[in-house]
């Protein structure tokens, strides 16, 4: 499973939509989503996602509340 596929996991689990985790994030909706596409994360904007969805980011996302694994 690709990074851009768990974090479109963690964004359904959080109920979030693309442009409000790329206003969190500071980049426009169409770039997170090129991003997505390409599946062409740098580790920094991972942490920096996992952030913003209330995660930890370990290589895989773990829900804070629930510690499931993404």
């Amino acid at each position: 499973m690709g990074m851009s596929e768990k974090i479109k996991i963690a964004l359904i689990k959080r109920k979030t939509t693309i442009t409000q985790l790329s206003n969190k994030i500071g980049t426009s909706s169409q770039n997170l989503s090129n991003k997505l596409r390409q599946d062409n994360f740098r580790e920094k904007e991972l942490k920096e996602i996992a952030e913003a969805l209330i995660c930890d980011f370990e290589g895989v996302f773990t829900m804070k509340d629930t510690g499931e694994k993404i």
